[in-house]
């Protein structure tokens, strides 16, 4: 599934929160970012349309159905495919190439390879 930015910001509120009135979303991405009432209470919208965002009555009772897990995956595997052909092998050495790695992050992603062979 495809989210826009806006869509995200939804999201995010919800994975961090879990189960929200609208209203609450509201107040929370107003004080974040500056939304205004119309264009929370749209972008959920929007998401409930998707089938991300699960909206309840009484009280506008909204919920993730999608983890965050879903759309990093989702996303990863679209830039691949959209910047790197398809190829998990370019992107990575695309990634190694910027050299800017601690010996932590090192030994962490070879212990991943190891774990996946």
């Amino acid at each position: 599934m495809k989210l826009f930015d806006s869509e995200r910001k939804v999201m995010e509120v919800l994975w961090q929160k879990g189960e929200l009135p609208a209203g609450q979303i509201v107040r929370i991405l107003k004080d974040e970012i500056g939304w205004n009432r119309n264009t929370t209470y749209t972008v959920i919208k929007k998401c409930v349309e998707k089938g991300a965002v699960k909206r309840e009555e009484p009280g506008f009772i909204c919920s993730a159905l999608i983890s965050k897990q879903e759309i990093q995956e989702y996303e990863t595997e679209e830039l691949i495919d959209k910047m790197f052909d398809g190829s998990k092998e370019k992107f990575f050495a695309a990634f190694l190439d910027g050299k800017k790695l601690s010996k932590q992050e090192i030994e962490k992603l070879k212990k991943m390879i190891d774990e996946l062979q």
